[in-house]
């Protein structure tokens, strides 16, 4: 990431860590981290960018940080924006879009969570109904069918209360991921 002639050093002049350093080494480590969530190492570094600067940044702002294309600057921010934790913001008398980063990181977490739900788990849900639903009235072995919904049963029954627990953590009107962590720390 290139480096600002104008940085300054955190205070006292010496040649230890600098709020510059410290954020270029967290976007490296988030964007790392990132691609192995599944998510490309641009874009996480994009949002770690957004969050640790708490700043409303356009997209050139991010493509100087970043040393990063135009288009690629652009598809992250779009994709930032579709997961629900950056959003768009307007400076009063400047044409360009600015974007920021939710700041609570419990709210970002959990708007992370609600959208890996909706991405990965729902449509596993979706399908393991549609294979269930298959062999209600199957012809061939009893016994095989028998023991295929079975498992199939088992399975629904899991991924069900799987979605439930997260319905109660992570949705809109859930009782929210903060209080939850609250609750496990106390049963230490």
């Amino acid at each position: 990431m290139a480096r600002d002639p104008k940085d300054t050093k955190n205070g006292d002049g010496d040649a230890g860590t600098d709020v510059r350093d410290a954020q270029d080494r967290f976007v490296a480590t988030w964007g790392q981290a990132g691609s192995t969530w599944g998510i490309s190492r641009t874009m996480a570094e994009v949002h770690a960018l957004l969050y640790i600067t708490a700043d409303s940044l356009c997209t050139d702002d991010v493509m100087d940080r970043l040393e990063i294309s135009r288009g690629n600057a652009s598809m992250s921010l779009r994709a930032l924006q579709d997961w629900g934790i950056i959003s768009r913001v307007h400076k009063r008398g400047d044409r360009k879009e600015y974007f920021e980063a939710e700041q609570d990181v419990w709210a970002m977490f959990k708007t992370i969570a609600r959208e890996r739900k909706k991405r990965e788990l729902d449509p596993v849900t979706a399908s393991l109904y549609e294979i269930r639903d298959l062999t209600p009235d199957a012809k061939g072995n009893p016994d095989e069918i028998k023991e295929h919904n079975q498992r199939m049963d088992e399975m629904l029954e899991f991924f069900q209360t799987i979605t439930h627990l997260s319905d109660a953590l992570i949705g809109p009107k859930g009782a929210g991921l903060r209080a939850a962590f609250a609750l496990l720390s106390k049963a230490k």
